[in-house]
């Protein structure tokens, strides 16, 4: 279906959409000229703006332009702030910077640094018939030839958010009879879900949210912090992209809770979809199939060869992996293979850990925004049975991204089965088994539950009041 947002702000076509409230409206600019009489405003049939002079004459006017933090914290109206355009979240920007970076002297140019996400992996593995591994090789060179200096896979910092979602959750379960807001734990790692949240539940609903970062935000701390440190390099001489499924990541990049006030940089600082990607190799008249594949980078001193990933479907498995290590952390259940039942839809399903004829835990997926508001409802009336939601906007998850590359011909269906197969053709992992990450853990962030490792591996969320302008009459 077609979104009501002006054209600036229509990225995709959506089929499970919350419309803007009646309040948002699509503003347009006038320049006002001293000494002059204000002017008529007529509007077409087709939802565009004349200004008609004095004179009888007719100027179509400009809508202005919306700025990502604007969005971020409307709640029905248009905010005044000016920091973030549309525009500095794109393959254009970092076009600019890889220009910029070919001309600028030694002292000014900067590390560039792109995160690749493995849903997006997926998405341009189907779009160019080849392996995923295959796809990752060829992305490295592709991307290195523009002028990126390192490519990396942000399966390895879904390893952080996976280990702290598991224990955040098993610190909750054991304080839920002192704080009845401690259970359900909500998913983190959707910014569209998070967005949603913070603007129409607020106060309510943040508490039972997951504080653990996504693993973009994840992946913004690693590059900044630590990877930072062993080039030598101060945050902000580094120029981290990620590659993502979802337009909603470039919110997330863009919110204040990531950025570092003593370099005045952010943890990502452009965010680009799937599609972005694409509309770079049509650009540079490239075919990625055609491109001689590149070794993959790593930040550590062996060189991977070889893809990992992780179990549980292709939105991160926070729900298996969690619901695993509960059953053994709590109960000691050991449990191998996680049952789901589909509820009213596939896109609701429930698993439950049974003992004795007594449930011990009860989990939910909760995909698009109609299971989003089914499952807030049941919290508010406290009908909810559940003590953790994994909760992701698109309908069907993560792999199903609005940023993701829609192919002609296909339909819809075929080209999502076709993603999820080459998705979950790489080889799985468990993060507990990672020797990396907790080499990282002591070395890097002093320890598992180090203020360090607080500070870099979770975050906070704001309740958005909504305000009361001329502008946001209910007619």
């Amino acid at each position: 279906m077609a979104s009501p947002f002006s054209g600036v702000l229509q990225l995709t076509d959506l089929d499970d959409y919350i419309g803007p409230s009646q309040e948002c409206i699509k503003p347009v600019k006038v320049e006002k000229k001293p000494g002059k009489a204000a002017a008529k405003i007529r509007i077409e049939a087709d939802g565009s703006y004349f200004q008609i002079n004095q004179d009888g004459g007719a100027q179509k006017l400009e809508k202005a332009k919306i700025t990502l933090n604007d969005c971020l914290a409307c709640s029905g109206c248009i905010t005044s702030a000016e920091s973030v355009l549309i525009t500095q979240q794109s393959h254009e920007e970092l076009c600019k910077m890889l220009a910029f970076n070919k001309t600028a002297p030694p002292s000014e140019q900067k590390l560039m640094v792109v995160s690749v996400s493995p849903q997006s992996r997926a998405s341009l593995a189907a779009r160019c018939k080849m392996g995923v591994l295959e796809t990752a090789k060829k992305l490295t060179a592709f991307l290195k030839s523009l002028g990126v200096h390192y490519v990396f896979d942000t399966t390895f910092s879904r390893n952080f958010s996976l280990l702290e979602s598991q224990r955040e959750f098993v610190k909750r379960f054991r304080k839920q009879s002192e704080d009845k807001k401690a259970l359900p734990m909500l998913a983190s790692a959707c910014p569209g879900w998070i967005c949603y949240a913070e603007k129409t539940h607020g106060s309510f609903i943040i508490p039972y949210i997951s504080t653990t970062k996504s693993p973009q935000q994840v992946m913004g701390s690693l590059i900044k912090g630590y990877f930072a440190e062993q080039q030598h390099l101060t945050p902000d001489q580094i120029y981290h992209v990620t590659v993502m499924p979802c337009y909603d990541k470039k919110l997330e990049a863009s919110r204040p809770d990531f950025f570092n006030q003593e370099y005045q940089t952010r943890d990502v600082d452009c965010v680009i979809t799937t599609g972005e990607v694409l509309k770079l190799l049509e650009q540079e008249g490239v075919s990625l199939s055609d491109v001689d594949p590149a070794p993959l980078d790593t930040m550590f001193s062996t060189a991977e060869e070889e893809l990992t990933s992780h179990s549980g479907g292709g939105s991160g498995g926070y729900l298996e992996h969690i619901y695993k290590y509960a059953a053994r952390e709590l109960f000691g259940i050991q449990v191998d293979t996680v049952q789901y039942k589909p509820l009213k839809n596939k896109d609701f399903q429930e698993v439950t850990l049974e003992k004795d004829g007594a449930v011990l835990l009860q989990f939910a997926l909760a995909y698009g925004f109609r299971n989003i508001q089914n499952l807030v409802q049941k919290l508010k009336r406290g009908k909810s049975p559940y003590h953790y939601v994994e909760v992701m906007a698109c309908p069907s998850g993560c792999l199903n991204g609005g940023g993701q590359i829609k192919l002609d011909g296909d339909s819809s269906k075929d080209q999502l089965q076709e993603v999820e197969r080459l998705y979950e053709s790489v080889q799985t992992a468990i993060p507990e088994e990672n020797h990396t990450v907790q080499e990282l853990y002591e070395q890097w962030l002093g320890g598992v539950e180090s203020e360090k490792a607080l500070k870099a591996l979770h975050t906070e969320y704001h309740a958005v009041e909504k305000t009361s302008t001329g502008f946001n009459i209910k007619w």
